[in-house]
């Protein structure tokens, strides 16, 4: 009977394994195929794994842990997590004490008792908890000024006394009349006197409190940042001046619980005035507050961004890293905190692009309080550098072509911990390396997308691992070469197992300019005794992921799951579907990253017509049965593909695109076009509504209505092209509910469905 049960199940498996994929199916709420574990981290003596899982019909990610054998995971009751311990805080120096913000009230953690002490509770918010005083107090922020607590008595001092606007005048009387009249009341009325007496001895009182900490009025500024010497003695404090004059946009949301059209605010445009930065160093103990200037280095009124300055653990030495707000300069310096100004220049780094890549903003001290690391792209490829806090003896301790990605110091303060692609651009592996550099040991060796996490006393580690066709699960290992890879979470569904889902061939081909490009490629093959010939429709879809700076033809499970699955449905249709990493993709070092730079939609999208040209030429795709989609930067490289080259894509879907950089945001774009004011002709070479008359292919574009990054104003304008041009092979799907990322499954299936059509409509029609 049993022996029938489990023949009769394995064939049931079978059959369901056999239906066809179908919109619908795949793009249901991701639990059809069951959420991955994310975020683990480790309890402080290194026994438990927590970590956020989505599962058992939860609503939404729930705190779970787990044994290091995996056999008594268990959800965290919600009573219970005011009380356990946060993957988030700082340490002190030997990390037997641990800060951390929740609820907004600032907690502290005894790591060897595991004891939690509340050090507020109130209900304004307190943040930004870190130790010093030599580790003996706690530093935080509240209502826009700094607190310590002691953390031996629990006494809580002010330290800062800043103050919004500008300091208070007093008023006197002016004219002669009014003296006149002042005097007269002091003499003729007595109550008047008494209550002058009063006033001005409680102006005494407010007066030796305040000597205690002078008002620092900050104007209409904000305060961005700030840090603490260890020893307590400095406090860097670092504002932004708003630019008010720089226009916010917008978003209108049509469907809302008032039943009124109401709207969101939004970001600016690109090109908009940005804020502006400024730092002080605030003494203590002289109690004087004095603005560090940065003309001596940043010259020609350039303007900077940067965050507070990041002080020795031993000492009141401190750096500080300076970004131009153009991003093409990058300085690591030395602050002179008895001058109060800017001391030794560590490292300049200057890109004729932008600042950007893999760890261009990582930096932090050495064990030795001597030297200081960074990361840079300095060498075509992001990796670890050190340099004494005098400026001498600059190191690269990583070299060649692969980047290096989270690079930590163990808390034995004797090795690097780090992830790198070395072995191969779609590989991530976990390495440890000497301080001083030299020989890496490659600790994972499974191939596919590692992610992981050391365990407090070093001999453990977590591993968030996933393969091309494998979504990720919780994995641990012993912290050593060759020791068991075990599973911890089984999070996939059945119906998942129950198929044989795609495991996509990694290729690589020869750009145009002979650049090698790395793709994913998914393809029909032979089975249940169709010969290749007859599966295969000779059509091709080319998707193109969004992001540009982001990498897809990795050996890990892909971010872009649906879309993984669309690819499945497709080749299940008879389709070849190609995912490039084309130009400006992450993985690939500088000058992958920067060929963008002042031509959006030049080698990136020359990229995916080079691939369109591989699948003629090797795959025996019909040159006439290509077609072009993707989201967000996908979305505008598939405008750019069917205005600019129209004879190479016969359809093309473009979701919630860019339809011109100029109505984008600041960040990103001016990175990458400067501003559109004074290199406009970078924004019109590299914005898709300027080349509209060139369609010819049929496109559909999708975009959803409370889109706050892409806005919908961009589908909107183009739309408006479209007409005015009387093309008449397009159409325009809106999502009245939907931001940039969709959520509703059922938008999910509109818009899947509309792609499908399009593609089957028009490119197996020929």
């Amino acid at each position: 009977m049993i022996k029938y049960f489990l023949v009769h199940f394995v064939f049931c498996i079978s059959l369901f394994s056999q239906q066809p994929l179908t919109v619908e199916s795949i793009m249901r709420d991701p639990k059809w195929f069951g959420y991955s574990p994310n975020s683990p981290y480790w309890s402080e003596d290194s026994r438990l794994i927590y970590f956020n899982w989505k599962r058992d019909g939860n609503p939404a990610d729930s705190l779970y842990s787990t044994d290091l054998d995996g056999k008594n995971i268990s959800k965290v009751p919600f009573n219970k997590i005011s009380t356990t311990p946060t993957s988030f805080g700082v340490y002190n120096n030997d990390y037997s004490l641990k800060a951390y913000e929740r609820f907004g009230d600032i907690f502290l953690q005894d790591c060897d008792k595991n004891i939690i002490t509340r050090i507020t509770n109130t209900i304004e918010r307190e943040s930004e908890p870190f130790f010093s005083f030599n580790g003996k107090k706690i530093i935080y922020l509240s209502k826009g000024n700094i607190f310590s607590w002691d953390i031996s008595n629990g006494i809580t001092e002010q330290l800062t006394n800043l103050q919004a606007g500008t300091q208070p005048k007093e008023t006197a009387a002016s004219t002669k009349l009014q003296q006149y009249l002042l005097r007269q009341q002091m003499e003729l009325m007595q109550i008047t006197r008494q209550r002058k007496d009063k006033s001005e001895k409680g102006k005494e009182i407010i007066k030796s409190i305040e000597e205690r900490s002078k008002p620092f009025y900050y104007g209409t500024k904000n305060l961005s940042s700030y840090s603490i010497s260890v020893n307590g003695n400095y406090i860097a404090l670092v504002f932004s001046i708003k630019a008010d004059d720089a226009k916010q946009t917008i978003v209108p949301n049509y469907v809302t619980e008032s039943g009124f059209t109401e709207t969101i605010p939004a970001r600016t445009k690109v090109g908009e005035p940005q804020q502006q930065y400024e730092l002080y160093i605030y003494d203590v103990k002289n109690d004087s507050t004095l603005l560090i200037k940065t003309n001596e280095i940043v010259k020609n009124n350039r303007q900077i961004f940067f965050s507070a300055p990041q002080w020795s653990s031993t000492n009141s030495s401190a750096f500080i890293q300076l970004y131009s707000l153009d991003n093409k300069d990058r300085w690591i310096l030395m602050i002179d905190v008895e001058k109060r100004k800017l001391g030794n220049l560590l490292s300049h780094q200057i890109d004729s692009a932008w600042i950007g890549g893999v760890g261009a903003y990582s930096a932090g001290w050495m064990p030795d309080n001597k030297k200081i690391w960074f990361q840079s792209e300095e060498s075509g490829y992001g990796h670890l550098y050190v340099v004494n806090s005098d400026g001498t003896k600059k190191r690269q301790l990583t070299s060649g072509n692969f980047e290096v990605y989270n690079p930590v110091i163990s808390r034995k303060k004797d090795k690097w911990y780090f992830h790198s692609n070395e072995v191969h651009p779609g590989e991530r592996h976990f390495y440890s390396m000497d301080l001083d550099g030299g020989m890496k040991i490659k600790i994972t060796s499974k191939i596919g997308q590692h992610d992981c996490l050391l365990s407090p006393d070093e001999n453990y580690f977590t591993d968030i691992y996933s393969y091309l066709n494998k979504p990720s699960e919780l994995f641990i290992q012993k912290n050593s070469v060759n020791n068991d890879f075990k599973q911890l979470t089984k999070s996939r569904t059945t119906e998942f197992l129950s198929r044989q889902w795609i495991e996509p061939e990694i290729i690589t081909f020869q750009s145009r300019d002979s650049q090698t490009v790395y793709a994913r490629i998914y393809q029909p093959k032979n089975s249940n005794g169709m010969s290749l010939a007859e599966l295969k429709n000779n059509a091709a879809i080319i998707f193109v992921h969004g992001a540009g700076y982001l990498q897809n033809a990795h050996k890990g499970w892909s971010g872009y799951f649906r879309e993984y699955f669309f690819h499945n449905l497709l080749v299940e249709q008879g389709y070849t579907v190609l995912d490039l990493d084309y130009r400006a993709s992450a993985g690939y070092g500088r000058n992958w990253r920067t060929a963008i730079y002042r031509f959006m939609g030049g080698k990136d999208l020359d990229d995916n017509v080079d691939g369109a040209k591989l699948l003629v030429d090797k795959y025996g795709i019909d040159p006439n049965k290509i077609g072009i989609y993707g989201g967000s930067y996908g979305g505008f490289i598939t405008f750019m593909a069917m205005f600019t080259t129209p004879d190479i894509f016969a359809a093309g879907a473009a979701l919630r695109p860019v339809t011109d950089w100029a109505h984008y945001n600041h960040g990103y774009t001016s990175d990458i076009l400067n501003i559109p004011q004074e290199d406009s002709i970078s924004y019109i070479k590299s914005s898709p509504i300027y080349f509209v008359e060139g369609l010819k292919g049929a496109l559909l574009i999708c975009h959803g209505m409370v889109d706050v990054n892409v806005h919908y104003q961009d589908a909107v304008r183009i739309a408006q092209r479209l007409i005015e041009l009387k093309k008449e092979n397009w159409e325009l799907a809106s999502y009245p509910v939907e931001d940039h990322g969709f959520v509703e499954e059922t938008s999910w299936m509109d818009e899947y469905k509309r792609i499908l059509k399009l593609f089957n409509t028009h490119l197996l029609k020929k």
